[in-house]
């Protein structure tokens, strides 16, 4: 480290400033409540399972919208109830068994209930609605693709990989222009400071050139934002999931950035913080993904 003269001519030594960070550990900065919005999104493996958990998230983050992925519950046993009484009214969501499911939960109101179905199977991934300001907000459960990475051999990457497809075709004929946010496990984590390693990691699926370059051609083709690369770009490392095989998951710090929010043109402005909630990997029986948060003023 070079040193800078004091105007008396003794050396003092000068301090690096650190890097901003996206990790939040269990405190945030106050919700933007005037003129913001707070969305936080998380893929909660199992809302029946972990819905204290979703109880101390929403003491944490407070949140205006929570968007959850991985609910596994049908719709007639969503806890609808509980969730409104911690606030949460207006809610949409879609499920299935044991499986997937998707889930919009928001203090203000909601418009537009929608659901959008991938590869001919209604199996609960995308869930969609217009936010008050005619916000659209779209939350999606990509596909984790099962182990091997070969289509030929692998049922579940081509299923993952023709979902990926599928939504690039269909964003690149929506019309540009308007407000829009994608938030979701997209279970592809696209750049090489995404993961712990990036040549260790090139055969393993979420991280295999192809499914990088399909995640890059689905962000092209609605000139989406990733709101947490604008604001912590490359070298620094991100993550947002770390996998349950590892016993000391934060001592190996094997993760991978699975977890995006994306925003439209229209928004990148509004754009004020990104905080990644790595402390909720230490709660009790965890979910293996962290919460993403997402300010916008608007």
């Amino acid at each position: 480290m070079p040193k800078a003269s004091s105007a008396a001519g003794r050396p003092r030594s000068v301090t690096a400033t650190a890097a901003p960070s996206p990790y939040a550990c269990d405190s945030l900065p106050p919700a933007p409540r005037r003129g913001g919005l707070r969305i936080v999104s998380w893929n909660i493996n199992s809302i029946r399972l972990r819905l204290k958990l979703l109880h101390k998230l929403i003491r944490i983050a407070d949140p205006d919208v929570v968007c959850l992925q991985e609910t596994k519950t049908e719709d007639q046993h969503f806890p609808r109830e509980e969730i409104e009484k911690a606030g949460y009214p207006y809610q949409c969501f879609h499920g299935m068994k044991g499986y997937n499911g998707v889930a919009i939960l928001s203090r203000r109101p909601l418009a537009d209930h929608g659901r959008l179905s991938w590869c001919d199977k209604d199996d609960s991934r995308h869930v969609h609605v217009t936010l008050p300001g005619g916000i659209e907000l779209h939350n999606v459960y990509v596909p984790a693709g099962g182990d091997i990475p070969d289509p030929a051999l692998n049922p579940k990457f081509s299923h993952k990989l023709q979902f990926l497809r599928e939504l690039q075709a269909f964003w690149s004929r929506q019309p540009r222009g308007r407000k829009r946010i994608l938030v979701g496990d997209l279970n592809v984590a696209p750049l090489e400071n995404d993961v712990w390693s990036h040549k260790q990691l090139l055969d393993v699926v979420s991280h295999t050139p192809v499914e990088v370059q399909l995640l890059t051609k689905l962000q092209a083709a609605h000139q989406w934002v990733d709101a947490t690369r604008l604001l912590f770009p490359e070298p620094q490392r991100i993550y947002t999931w770390w996998s349950y095989r590892n016993r000391d998951w934060r001592a190996s710090d094997r993760g991978r950035r699975l977890d995006h929010v994306w925003v439209t043109p229209e928004l990148k402005a509004n754009i004020r913080a990104v905080h990644v909630l790595k402390s909720a990997r230490d709660w009790p029986s965890p979910s293996d993904h962290v919460p993403v948060v997402l300010d916008l003023a608007l």
